[in-house]
């Protein structure tokens, strides 16, 4: 009988040790806290200026947007259904930037955003969706978004989708956590624990990941992706 005990615990073992690293295994770092390894940089200043600087640097083991030249940090990968775990800061002056998901085509508006579906990271606006030549519907619409015969996904067009939630954010300089979810055309967004949008239709259901440099210098310390 006690044979009988010990083998069922070491069998119990060597299953729970299995699925703990098949779990490990789903998760990985976008950012390995030394280099830009796994992404690359879109910038058309860069373009137009040999000398221009990317916006986009390590410091200190962080990834830092300095948010000029504006711009975009792009996984060369494509996922789908997945989270994405990330913790950022306003290290400085409050300001813009972005997660962008299901990013395709480059420079789609304004010669600047890829064809994708921002997930917003603006200081007190942090959880919008901004719709990018591609739309994403939420409940209750026009209070939302506006007026349903201004909505669009082109330049000129209502394209921002309001959050849910006021005062989710820290305060300015401390950590938030954003935590983006994607599975098949839906799309949620939690920031600090609180579900500030929820998201369904999607254009697109996959793409790459974007970071912005949009004016504002940001800090990300985690870039944590785990597929679904």
């Amino acid at each position: 009988m006690k044979n009988y005990i010990a083998i069922y615990i070491l069998s119990f073992l060597i299953f729970s040790c299995k699925s703990h690293e098949t779990k490990r295994s789903d998760t990985i770092n976008l950012f390995n806290g030394k280099d830009l390894s796994g992404w690359h940089v879109d910038v058309p200043k860069m373009d137009e200026d040999p000398g221009a600087k990317s916006p986009f640097i390590i410091r200190d083991g962080l990834l830092v947007s300095l948010g000029e030249p504006q711009g975009h940090l792009i996984t060369d990968s494509v996922y789908q259904n997945y989270k994405l775990d990330v913790d950022y800061r306003f290290p400085g002056e409050p300001g813009n930037c972005g997660v962008l998901v299901h990013a395709s085509t480059p420079r789609a508006l304004y010669g600047m955003f890829p064809k994708s579906i921002e997930v917003q990271m603006m200081h007190e606006n942090a959880g919008d969706f901004w719709c990018i030549v591609e739309n994403v519907e939420v409940p209750n619409m026009e209070e939302r978004r506006g007026p349903k015969e201004n909505w669009g996904i082109t330049e000129g067009k209502e394209r921002r989708i309001k959050n849910l939630t006021d005062d989710s954010e820290n305060a300015l300089g401390e950590w938030n956590n954003m935590v983006i979810e994607s599975r098949a055309d839906t799309i949620k967004v939690w920031v600090n624990g609180d579900l500030v949008n929820e998201g369904f239709n999607s254009t697109a259901k996959k793409g790459h990941i974007a970071l912005q440099a949009e004016g504002a210098e940001v800090e990300f310390s985690k870039v944590e992706l785990t597929h679904l």
